[in-house]
């Protein structure tokens, strides 16, 4: 358990420290965001502010893993290296997008199809490999069957289950990165999802069915090939964005970009995909959904009447609009990704304690 606790400490140090040397870097280079002139005119102000901070998060969480993994001499593993690499692959595609932004001073970055291809290059790789590297009990790091808070139901196959883990790529990170509008707000709603995947990783290692036989109900216990591990990535990346929240609330020095946001929405798919806890993301990422729903509504409801839902999507600019000043929505907002997850862990133990 002390690689859990290494691993968050030194994500949180990492970003506590490396973070305004990034924003320096960031600054002197003159990379700094560009502010949609149809957005709410408070965030004008936020024009210039160093962005694609996600660099900083990630590298911290991939060196924190490893570091871990040195300092308490406990094995690398496939589901821990898999989840990495997702979240690396997702957060150079994003790294790209800012960087055209900043190169070319426009709000567009890649194009909508080289985007969505280096999106579908990353995840196909993440999904085909997920269903390799069977242990010796010939648990793979993903399933091909649906998930809750642990395998049901029919096995869908391959290829299915790479459309699946597809889709659950592609609408978390998008969710992050529709979410990511306000100082803080999809850093701090992160750090909360990830601090519940710690917990999940550390109680379906406690309960695992590879120590079926010291377990007081065997029936009860959960089939996930590295669970420990995957607390271990959600540990790391949990207090790296912590550390991160110290410079990115408001006001925020340095912006996440889509090289984070694309990242953290990676991590998350890769953990519920590989915790077996693919359809209890929805509630435990409550936020994002809800986000996403909203420009989903939005979108919908425009093309067939014309008229629009909220003043602005995504939601939060709505609040903005109505006059609530940005820390208001973001605490409120936070407060609800709050309440996800407590919901989220208490169906995820309910469902534990029914089998038991």
């Amino acid at each position: 358990m002390n690689q859990i606790l290494f691993a968050g400490v030194i994500g949180l140090f990492l970003t506590l420290v490396g973070t305004p040397l990034l924003i320096k870097l960031l600054a002197r280079k003159g990379y700094g965001q560009y502010i949609r002139d149809d957005g709410p005119r408070e965030h004008h102000s936020k024009r210039g502010t160093p962005t694609m901070g996600g660099i900083a998060f990630i590298l911290a969480t991939i060196i924190a893993y490893f570091a871990s993994k040195v300092i308490t001499g406990k094995p690398i593993t496939f589901s821990g290296l898999l989840v990495l690499g997702l979240m690396a692959g997702m957060g150079l595609v994003g790294f790209l997008d800012d960087y055209i932004k900043i190169v070319k001073r426009r709000s567009l970055g890649l194009r909508a199809k080289a985007k969505m291809a280096g999106q579908l290059i990353v995840g196909i790789a993440f999904a085909v490999l997920a269903l390799q590297f069977a242990d010796n009990r010939g648990n793979t790091p993903a399933s091909t069957k649906l998930s809750f808070i642990t395998d049901f139901g029919w096995t869908i196959g391959p290829v299915l289950f790479v459309v699946w883990a597809l889709f659950m790529i592609l609408a978390m990170s998008n969710g992050v990165n529709l979410t990511d509008g306000l100082d803080g707000l999809a850093t701090g709603a992160s750090v909360m999802v990830f601090g519940a995947y710690t917990f999940i990783g550390v109680w379906q290692f406690q309960e695992s069915c590879a120590n079926a036989a010291t377990l007081t109900n065997p029936a009860a216990c959960f089939e996930v090939r590295d669970p420990l591990d995957l607390a271990v990535v959600a540990s790391a990346l949990m207090g790296a964005c912590f550390g991160f929240l110290w410079w990115n609330t408001s006001p925020a020095k340095i912006f996440m970009g889509d090289t984070g946001s694309l990242a953290l929405g990676g991590a998350l798919a890769g953990l519920a995909i590989c915790s077996r806890t693919e359809l209890l993301l929805a509630l435990l990422g409550g936020l994002f959904v809800l986000i996403t729903m909203s420009v989903v509504i939005q979108v919908g409801s425009f093309r067939l009447t014309g008229k629009r839902v909220f003043r602005m999507a995504p939601l939060q600019h709505h609040f903005e609009l109505k006059g609530w000043s940005e820390v208001l929505v973001v605490v409120r907002f936070w407060i609800i990704q709050g309440m996800c997850v407590i919901v989220g862990l208490g169906i995820f133990y309910a469902g534990w304690a029914a089998e038991k």
